[in-house]
């Protein structure tokens, strides 16, 4: 359990470094950590994190751009609406124009 909360902690340290106006996908936050094959772990990760209010979890989506966790926000709509407070605009919870808005943290944060 150890080990998860560690890995935990460090998928919420990349997610805090997401700009406003743009999300990044679970699988690029786990190729980042080392751990390509995780997505469902930071998933999960993502899930838990709506105690932690400081990790900006409706920035985080699946690779083809879905709001697939926005059940796990308060509200039918939520996470659209604060994606949509920062500009990003989403259709039938996809969010439009992927490439624009996609935050690569390794490209961003890699040196």
């Amino acid at each position: 359990m150890a080990d998860n909360k560690n890995f935990f902690e460090r998928v919420y340290a990349v997610a805090r470094q997401i700009p406003e106006g743009k999300v990044t996908s679970y699988g690029a936050i786990a190729k980042y950590l080392g751990a390509a094959r995780s997505a469902r772990m930071v998933g999960w990760a993502m899930n838990g994190s709506g105690l932690k209010e400081d990790v900006p979890a409706h920035r985080v989506v699946n690779k083809a751009g879905i709001l697939t966790g926005k059940h796990h926000f308060d509200g039918t709509n939520l996470m659209q609406q604060l994606l949509e407070s920062e500009g990003v605009t989403v259709i039938n919870n996809q969010i439009q124009n992927l490439d624009k808005h996609f935050w690569d943290p390794f490209e961003e944060l890699s040196e």
